[in-house]
């Protein structure tokens, strides 16, 4: 439970810190749409941190419903593969890592499916 607390309080952070990096330092660095792709995974990294947060609060509620850390993990991989790959992508215009994205969207589903079927099991 605490380590997905640690991880969704470090994510908001990381959030919070990026998405004020990029309005104030990359807006003169990136083009509009380039910025436009940084900030969705700002976004999207931000969600998913108050989706770690939301998994070790259920973790509270079902302690034994295993598949909720399960779940919590994939939506890590989310954050890491999605807002990661945006991140890159943006910052080195290496359009390698535009193919990389669509997987964590798929993390991202995988886990919220995840852990709907752990609380309706538990």
């Amino acid at each position: 439970m605490k380590v997905f607390a640690m991880l969704g309080a470090l994510n908001m952070a990381m959030g919070v810190i990026l998405g004020a990096f990029a309005a104030h330092s990359l807006k003169q660095q990136l083009s509009p749409d380039m910025l436009a792709v940084f900030q969705v995974g700002v976004q999207y990294q931000i969600y998913h941190a108050l989706g770690l947060l939301l998994v070790s609060l259920l973790l509270l509620y079902f302690p034994d419903a295993n598949g909720l850390r399960t779940g919590g993990w994939i939506l890590l991989a989310g954050i890491v593969l999605f807002s990661g790959s945006l991140y890159l992508l943006s910052l080195t215009g290496i359009s390698w890592f535009g193919p990389v994205t669509p997987l964590g969207g798929a993390a991202f589903i995988i886990g919220w499916l995840w852990i709907a079927y752990a609380v309706i099991k538990a």
